[in-house]
């Protein structure tokens, strides 16, 4: 089983910056991909960034030029750095995990528990 904590969630006025993390822990034996999905009130989670196996990165347009999406693969962490934060950014952010424990098994899909990040001034 593959376990992920977020750290680095809370409240942040207009123009500021908060970094988020998540850490993979369990069986993991390789990573297809890892991402930070939000979801704010009243609307659908949607993806925020992600980076693949192979250093591939994509963005919401929403977020592109002021977030950036790193990994650790030494330690299994993901990192979201959030610049120029917007009131429009306040949501639940959630890390995600698509691994697979051994190269016989499938991947398998895994989700943190959120955090909330609030930009308000």
């Amino acid at each position: 089983q593959v376990h992920l904590v977020e750290s680095g969630g809370g409240l942040v006025q207009p123009g500021g910056s908060l970094r988020l993390s998540c850490a993979a822990s369990g069986t993991i034996f390789s990573i297809y991909a890892m991402s930070w999905y939000r979801q704010a009130p009243g609307k659908e989670r949607e993806l925020v960034a992600g980076i693949g196996s192979d250093g591939s990165i994509n963005y919401a347009d929403s977020v592109k030029g002021r977030f950036t999406i790193s990994r650790d693969n030494a330690k299994n962490t993901v990192y979201l750095q959030m610049n120029s934060l917007k009131p429009e950014d306040t949501a639940v952010y959630y890390c995600y995990l698509k691994s697979r424990t051994t190269i016989m098994t499938p991947f398998r899909s895994y989700w943190g528990q959120g955090t909330q990040i609030t930009v308000s001034s």
